[in-house]
């Protein structure tokens, strides 16, 4: 079934996720530099700022690999919900996540040591 749409994942769903011995996702957070050094996923990102996709856009196949699944994270989920929305337009043939509200939601749900902006 080719989805049109990025499954929602919950910041405690996630975290449960990245402790368990399935398949880990790629993580890609979409959030400006600026945002990214003011709070960050505990986690190794792949970083692409929506802002400078030019920089990016070419290589970007070349981030994916179809049998991994990405999990799309930004402030608050709608810019990551666009990208992910983006990327299932592509012939790349991903599983595509969304954190459900984003950074914002995992420093309120999961880990309130990340600072919320």
């Amino acid at each position: 079934m080719t989805r049109t749409h990025p499954q929602q994942i919950t910041s405690p769903e996630l975290q449960a996720w990245l402790a368990s011995d399935r398949p880990q996702p790629l993580l890609v957070d979409v959030r400006e530099d600026q945002e990214l050094a003011l709070a960050r996923l505990p986690h190794p990102v792949l970083h692409l700022p929506l802002s400078r996709s030019s920089d990016w856009l070419q290589t970007l196949p070349d981030s994916f690999q179809a049998s991994q699944p990405v999990v799309v994270v930004c402030h608050a989920g709608v810019r990551s919900h666009h990208f992910g929305l983006w990327l299932l337009e592509q012939p790349w043939n991903l599983e595509v996540w969304n954190l459900d509200g984003g950074i914002d939601a995992w420093s309120v749900q999961v880990d309130p040591s990340v600072p919320r902006y």
